[in-house]
């Protein structure tokens, strides 16, 4: 298996800060241009440099490109190097060279760009408790997202109307300019200021969608939330988030899980853990108490002589774990934290028939810590020290 493509530092190539604005992501290309450019700087390392300075402009000055940058993607993929040793102009170099000097697109025709966009996702959250996570639920959401008009079924025309050519750039979408620049005559070409690139015009927009092809809409969505999910998971829902402009496909619809806090279980991935409380006679002597589980009440079994600190697991009694099947596999464990409770106020008999215990089993006075290998304690040492 190759290595993973590691995602490119565009923002570090040009020297810019992470929230620079489109005029100093301009400025510095313009600078390290002047400078790198092969008509300029004939060194093969600059020429590389060059080659990806061209790139990082081209993404950081496309607002869709760069948010995926932030998003931590590369939009340039493995074929982001301007031909890997090619032509520098190939890519991006004199093009991307008048597009930044002098706003326009370096004489690089690309025609009309369509109207019909594609859509952005959407995010809504869901709080569940450890119950519903455990078992999965099914509910109708309310979601606030951009849908197809339905006046217009998203042309954006008003009914019985037509986009038309527009005048400016003849449907073209875009429009050029002559200009003389240090490396000469220059022809430009930039989006068309009348149709803003689409090369049409809508004479008579829509009414309700105002010529976009979508309005925004309250509807409800059914969403199945999976057993085993945690918070913070996601739920993806196809098509179901914002309609693009002119009717576009429309983005996913993502619905974030939020755990609510238990009263009685802490969680951990697919086990739970919980505690118990015990008087020490209980401890001791042994019992069995009823345990809430997710499953219904379980009978717990604590052994005499159960000590403080102690964990009991109930296996399969967890949470689920996602896409699994079958309880043995499928299925976490609930682990039973015992916390030993030492009385704090007795009164005359309750003392009196803990010291008769005490002289019972010869405790009245406790050593520190285990014996020695005689079965002497610290205390017994030091008081045989002394004696002698």
């Amino acid at each position: 298996m190759g290595n993973a493509r590691v995602a490119r530092d565009y923002y570090g190539i040009l020297g810019v800060d992470h929230d620079a604005g489109p005029d100093e992501i301009k400025r510095a290309y313009r600078r390290l241009a002047r400078e790198l450019h092969p008509d300029v700087n004939p060194d093969p390392a600059a020429q590389e440099r060059f080659r990806d300075v061209s790139a990082a402009y081209e993404v950081l000055s496309d607002p869709e490109k760069r948010r995926v940058v932030d998003l931590g993607g590369d939009p340039l993929g493995n074929g982001a190097a301007a031909g890997a040793g090619g032509d520098p102009f190939s890519a991006f170099g004199f093009g991307d060279i008048m597009d930044a000097f002098f706003g326009g697109q370096g004489g690089r025709g690309r025609g009309p760009r369509s109207r019909v966009q594609p859509g952005a996702d959407a995010l809504i959250r869901m709080r569940l408790t450890l119950e519903d996570c455990a078992k999965g639920v099914t509910r109708d959401l309310a979601v606030d997202t951009a849908v197809l008009c339905p006046e217009c079924t998203g042309s954006g025309c008003a009914p019985g109307t037509s986009p038309s050519i527009c005048e400016i750039c003849g449907g073209r979408g875009e429009v050029q300019s002559v200009q003389r620049s240090f490396l000469g005559q220059v022809v430009t070409s930039r989006p068309c200021p009348n149709c803003r690139g689409f090369g049409e015009v809508i004479p008579d927009p829509c009414r309700q969608c105002s010529g976009d092809g979508r309005v925004r809409s309250r509807r409800t969505v059914a969403v199945r939330i999976p057993a085993g999910v945690a918070d913070g998971m996601r739920v993806r829902l196809a098509g179901q988030g914002e309609v693009g402009p002119g009717g576009g496909p429309a983005g996913d619809l993502y619905v974030e899980v939020e755990e609510e806090p238990h009263d009685l279980f802490t969680r951990d991935g697919a086990d739970l853990h919980c505690t118990v409380q015990l008087p020490m006679t209980a401890a001791a002597l042994g019992t069995t108490l009823p345990l809430p589980t997710l499953d219904g009440v379980e009978e717990l079994h604590i052994e005499p002589g159960t000590q403080p600190g102690s964990v009991r697991t109930l296996r399969g009694k967890g949470m689920p774990r996602l896409r699994s099947t079958g309880r043995v596999d499928g299925q976490g464990d609930l682990m039973v934290h015992v916390d030993v409770v030492v009385p704090t106020k007795l009164d005359a008999r309750q003392n009196e028939l803990l010291r008769q215990l005490a002289a019972l089993r010869g405790e009245e006075q406790p050593d520190l810590v285990g014996g020695n290998r005689n079965g002497h304690g610290l205390f017994s040492r030091l008081r045989d020290s002394f004696g002698r």
